[in-house]
């Protein structure tokens, strides 16, 4: 990048970063995105549930959310050890390789999608997947793998609302309650999944009750239990399986299950994964290849199309959420270039 494009690209994330874009409220910063494809004389438009979209070259889409998470970061350029660093919610998780995704898009003439709603169901990307007509060649996602590093896999996410129902009686009797019976099934469910510690945790079914809430019905006639959980889902099972296993634990109670998104991993040696390692090697870096625990838009992507994806973008994951969120600048401009470079490598070879 010239000078010039280095301060531009510097510019766009610095405004994204300053724009709030919680889950739910993404259009201020839709807006911008909006403005800087304009400033190219690119087509775009905010589609119907607030993605933004930029359809150019379809040889390679380049994609990452505009949602973050709640959280008051104020937003700060810092000086560390001669490193300028940019604090601000949204700064790792995702707008660094959300600007960076739009920065590329621009340079090599690639499409481009700001999604919506990655942290709460992924609505943006799945009105993408099931609404677009044609599956691009490649799907790049932007999440932070760190410059040098790409993301190839991510467990898949099992959730659902566990229900159950109790004659009342008098807490001195042996019969379970409804909170029992909700515990003993989770129990049951943790157990059946429990590994031992030397596994890696992207290759176990990790489950966790997120919210519980139990006790005597307003009528006074029946205890009540109510438990949401998630089970995070290797690329070793389909999410059907583990909900199966998990329903045949079931004795007494019902599960909703609402939300429900494959695993993906992807092979290292496709086309997209070598021109990452080549373009960071020739970067002087030394490419790692990268699993992550959690899930993305990624998992979208390559379930519902038949096309390489593979996740890439500036920034620590361990600052994913956290209070202390912040980017080096210096690190984000290497992930442009690296990016730009991918980019047009696979559209000269699509």
């Amino acid at each position: 990048m010239s000078i010039s494009q280095q301060s531009e690209a510097r510019e766009l994330l610095i405004k994204l970063v300053r724009t709030p874009s919680v889950s739910g409220n993404e259009g201020a910063c839709a807006k911008q995105l909006k403005t800087f494809f304009e400033r190219h004389d690119r087509e775009v438009w905010i589609d119907e549930v607030g993605n933004v979209r930029a359809p150019a070259d379809d040889g390679v889409l380049l994609t990452s959310h505009i949602d973050t998470v709640p959280g008051d970061i104020p937003v700060r350029i810092e000086e560390d050890d001669g490193e300028e660093v940019l604090w601000g919610r949204g700064s790792v998780d995702a707008k660094g390789s959300l600007a960076a995704m739009a920065t590329a898009a621009v340079g090599t003439g690639a499409s481009f999608i700001g999604v919506v709603g990655e942290e709460v169901d992924s609505k943006g990307s799945r009105y993408v997947v099931t609404e677009r007509e044609a599956e691009p060649d490649v799907v790049i996602n932007g999440e932070p793998s760190g410059w040098d590093g790409i993301t190839l896999g991510y467990r898949g996410l099992l959730g659902g609302t566990y229900v159950v129902t109790s004659e009342s009686g008098h807490s001195s009797r042996p019969e379970n309650n409804a909170i029992q019976d909700g515990i003993d099934w989770w129990n049951r469910v943790d157990e059946e999944f429990a590994h031992d510690e030397w596994v890696p945790v992207f290759e176990r079914v990790t489950a966790k009750p997120t919210a519980f809430e139990g006790g005597m019905s307003d009528d006074g006639l029946s205890v009540e239990a109510t438990m949401e959980v998630q089970l995070r889902v290797p690329p070793e099972y389909t999410v059907d399986e583990v909900r199966e296993i998990a329903d045949g634990h079931l004795d007494g109670g019902t599960v909703n299950w609402y939300d429900k998104v494959e695993p993906v991993m992807e092979s290292p040696r496709t086309d997209v994964a070598r021109a990452f390692r080549a373009t960071i090697r020739k970067q002087g870096g030394d490419p790692r290849m990268l699993r992550k625990t959690g899930t993305s838009d990624q998992n979208v992507f390559a379930d519902h199309w038949d096309v390489d994806t593979v996740s890439y973008g500036p920034g620590d994951s361990d600052l994913d959420h956290a209070p202390n969120e912040h980017l080096e600048l210096s690190e984000y401009d290497k992930s442009v270039a690296v990016l730009e470079t991918v980019t047009e490598r696979l559209l000269e070879q699509s």
